[in-house]
């Protein structure tokens, strides 16, 4: 046996190993982002799904987030392609039927798709409750930082980023954080 290739392959092995090693011990959903904590960055979008009552608005309004201010907005970024979008439409919309009424809204926005095809889906789906805005360019998307779809950024009444979940969400942690940014913001 030829020791000095040995020791060569093992010195190019033993990091590789080490390395896939640590890599096994992270969460691949742990996507840290330095937003939480930040403002958001202020958006007016124009509705094209109107979601529905009591918690629609009419197709070509805008929604601005100046105007929410003062109430937690639950951002939601989706889109018709995405099939983990599918695992969380019907909580999403459930959930924010559930604070109809209350200071929250809930917002849908379509990223890298065309409102067609998001109206298709949705229908598909069964409705929504929440209406949906599009983002052109994906330009709201990008301030915000968006990794992929479904994202969904939770903003307190202040209008700063106060958590992000990166993939589909459920209905108790939506439900956590939302009543604890309302509990907040009654202080």
């Amino acid at each position: 046996m030829n020791w000095k290739r040995a020791t060569i392959a093992a010195v190019c092995v033993v990091p590789l190993i080490l390395l896939f090693g640590y890599g096994m011990t992270r969460d691949p959903k742990d996507i840290p982002s330095p937003l939480p904590g930040h403002q958001a960055t202020p958006f007016s979008l124009a509705v094209f799904a109107p979601g529905q009552p009591p918690l629609n608005r009419t197709p070509g309004d805008t929604i601005r987030l100046a105007d929410l201010k003062g109430e937690v907005v639950v951002l939601n970024f989706w889109a018709s392609w995405c099939l983990s979008c599918r695992d969380e439409h019907q909580i999403l919309s459930e959930t924010a039927r559930s604070y109809a009424g209350k200071p929250v809204h809930f917002v849908g926005v379509l990223y890298n798709d065309e409102p067609a095809n998001g109206t298709q889906w949705i229908a598909q789906m069964g409705g929504q409750s929440y209406p949906s805005v599009m983002d052109p360019g994906a330009r709201t998307a990008i301030n915000y930082g968006l990794y992929g779809v479904p994202e969904t950024y939770f903003l307190d009444g202040t209008g700063r980023i106060a958590y992000k979940a990166t993939g589909p969400v459920n209905a108790m942690i939506i439900r956590r954080i939302v009543d604890s940014l309302m509990a907040a913001g009654a202080k």
